[in-house]
């Protein structure tokens, strides 16, 4: 699940289920699944903030669609994640134009009128991806939720819901006054 805060997976988009293990899992990065009880900034802000807007998660999937361009764990022997960036070049850019590829077969099969990255590098990847492929569709972004981004820190929310008004899709995804009223009594 991207932005795979488990709290959220489970209480919000209702995700259960088994885990499976690698057969060289590393000791120090054990795959705890659904029973992990760190919490992740990232997940907790993005889901956090559309369980707010859409009140139920149908409301909304049937608008959106939230897909990782790069869903795979890279880390060091010592157990470090390592980003895409980090990675080799050779194999970053071979990792990478599988990724767009993925991107630009999902962009189609779900018929997608805009792709709204997350952050500059989901957007700016999106947009080289599906140009290079010839896929006519609107890329745009929104700030990641990171707590390593000093703006986000400071009311990403805030900023989310200015951008995707921005962008037209606020009424989309928002609860109307009573639906919120209601939603918040329970």
């Amino acid at each position: 699940v991207p932005f795979g805060e488990v709290r959220s997976v489970v209480d919000w988009l209702k995700i259960t289920g088994e885990e499976g293990h690698p057969p060289n899992e590393h000791l120090k990065r054990q795959i705890r699944g659904l029973a992990c009880t760190q919490s992740e900034v990232s997940g907790a802000r993005f889901w956090g903030f559309f369980k707010k807007l859409c009140g139920e998660p149908e409301k909304f999937f049937k608008h959106c669609f939230v897909h990782n361009l790069c869903p795979l764990i890279f880390m060091s022997a010592s157990g470090k994640n390592l980003t895409p960036p980090e990675l080799p070049v050779g194999d970053r850019e071979k990792l990478l134009a599988l990724c767009d590829i993925t991107l630009c077969k999902v962009v189609e099969a779900l018929g997608v009128s805009m792709v709204i990255g997350v952050g500059r590098v989901a957007e700016q990847r999106a947009r080289r991806a599906l140009t290079a492929a010839g896929v006519s569709v609107r890329v745009e972004s929104i700030m990641h939720p990171s707590p390593r981004n000093p703006k986000a820190n400071k009311g990403w929310e805030g900023e989310a819901r200015t951008r995707l008004t921005e962008l037209g899709v606020i009424s989309l995804l928002s609860m109307s006054n009573n639906m919120m009223k209601a939603h918040k009594e329970n």
